[in-house]
């Protein structure tokens, strides 16, 4: 089993993109009372801004560890729990105004729910997948997209919700296909790679 030092421990918490899937986190529940108790256009714009900041956090803590070399283990886990935290908690809030959407959540935490079964077995062996694959970062950017009309558009029409839960659903239903793909071995253009083995964390 892998485990890492409190040096490394240390090391991978204070390195920035892990800081700020960290801050990420925390925007959740303030973005949650904002939306939640939004009375006006402009109390739904604020809401959409800091949902908006986290969209932008969620970019740069990405690049910032590709160009500096920050990439580590911690931050490999964070992001996504990041990610999935804030559409979980955001798809929620959204259910509450539009019924539609809870859809969108039931499949959600169906295809969420495989993926933490099947990374935790895949940890157990002391391997992960070595990053996220390009239809689930596709997936992620629709959700967001589709969530942010929602949030800046808090009288949109049932129908326009609808149509914006089955895109929702289409995309997240391709991002379930390819990552069971990759688990039972297909090649996506990402592998499954060893804890063991990796020198860089």
């Amino acid at each position: 089993m892998f485990v890492l030092t409190k040096k490394q421990i240390k090391k991978e918490i204070f390195s920035i993109p892990n800081i700020l899937s960290m801050i990420r986190i925390a925007f959740i529940p303030v973005y949650a009372y904002m939306y939640l108790t939004a009375e006006t256009t402009a109390d739904f714009y604020l809401a959409a801004t800091l949902m908006g900041l986290s969209m932008i956090t969620d970019l740069f803590d990405g690049m910032i560890a590709r160009k500096y070399n920050m990439i580590t283990t911690l931050g490999k886990i964070l992001d996504p729990i990041a990610d999935k935290l804030t559409q979980v908690v955001v798809l929620i809030c959204l259910a509450i105004r539009f019924t539609p959407l809870f859809w969108v959540l039931g499949v959600f935490l169906v295809k969420e729910g495989f993926m933490l079964i099947m990374g935790l077995l895949t940890l157990s062996k002391g391997k992960m997948l070595d990053g996220a694959l390009m239809a689930g970062k596709v997936c992620t950017a629709v959700l967001f997209l589709s969530m942010g009309i929602l949030v800046l558009a808090p009288n949109m029409s049932n129908e326009g919700a609808i149509i914006i839960a089955v895109i929702d659903i289409l995309a997240m239903f391709m991002s379930f296909w390819f990552y069971l793909s990759t688990y039972m071995g297909g090649k996506h253009g990402i592998d499954i790679v060893s804890l063991r083995k990796d020198k860089k964390q």
